[in-house]
């Protein structure tokens, strides 16, 4: 029983730190090849396209209903105490340092990872990634060094317009529901916010869009057995780039404040 029990946890361990190390690997090739120039241009501008400019509409109604919600909640406790003109600071140093990199980044793995787990992972068991390897084509040039750029890039300029929605979103609540004074509202959002707070978001998000598209990628990039595997790595790629979010979220958190 012993021996059962020992062999299961080796096998377990083993079987983690091969998966483990089979990532490592493969992030740090798809991070050199990043660096690795002439850049397939064409397909890192039609990555940018998809990932930035179709994901803006679903950021900016996560964005906008977020900055309303989160000014109801704040007058709400903040009426308690007499306090309710922190709400703007409250509203736009929330969204800015949090909300927009976290809920944006969610977002995009969502909309974007599944897609590229999808689309890279049918080329694996369709066996187009190995007819480029016979081509002479490196797939880490040509497949995932633009998506990762791309994402890499365009998710910092997602939260910027995600920042400027969500607070345009607390103020619609604030002005227009709960009769704050317009001009009070908007000098007390830039009198607390500071340069830092959305340079601390864009961090974050671009550490977060690198995230995205190597899970996804990779995910992708392993997956076997037709169009099940294809369908197996993309929830992984979605869940694993959410999970990672999420626990980068607080590492970064802790060093940048």
């Amino acid at each position: 029983m012993v021996i059962h029990t020992l062999a299961a946890v080796g096998s377990h361990t083993i079987g983690f730190l091969s998966t483990f190390g089979r990532a490592f690997i493969f992030c740090f090739y798809a991070t050199l090849a990043c660096f690795h120039w002439p850049l397939k241009l064409k397909e890192f501008f039609r990555q940018l396209y998809q990932i930035g400019y179709l994901s803006l509409p679903v950021i900016g109604l996560t964005a906008i209903f977020s900055g309303m919600v989160l000014a109801l909640q704040s007058y709400t406790g903040f009426s308690r105490f007499s306090a309710e003109s922190a709400i703007s600071s409250v509203v736009a140093l929330s969204i800015t340092r949090e909300l927009g990199p976290v809920l944006g980044g969610l977002m995009v793995a969502g909309r974007v990872g599944a897609a590229m787990a999808a689309e890279i992972g049918t080329m694996r068991v369709s066996e187009q990634i190995d007819a480029l390897v016979t081509l002479s084509t490196n797939p880490m040039r040509y497949l995932v060094a633009p998506r990762v750029l791309a994402c890499t890039i365009a998710l910092p300029l997602l939260v910027l317009c995600a920042d400027a929605i969500g607070i345009f979103g607390g103020y619609a609540v604030a002005v227009y529901k709960l009769d704050f004074n317009s001009a009070t509202y908007i000098d007390q959002t830039f009198q607390f916010l500071k340069q830092e707070d959305v340079v601390s978001g864009l961090i974050k998000a671009c550490v977060f869009g690198y995230l995205i598209a190597l899970m996804s990628c990779y995910q992708g990039y392993v997956s076997r057995g037709g169009a099940q595997g294809v369908g197996q790595a993309t929830t992984r790629a979605v869940v694993l780039s959410s999970v990672l979010i999420l626990i980068f979220n607080y590492i970064l958190t802790a060093m940048l404040f």
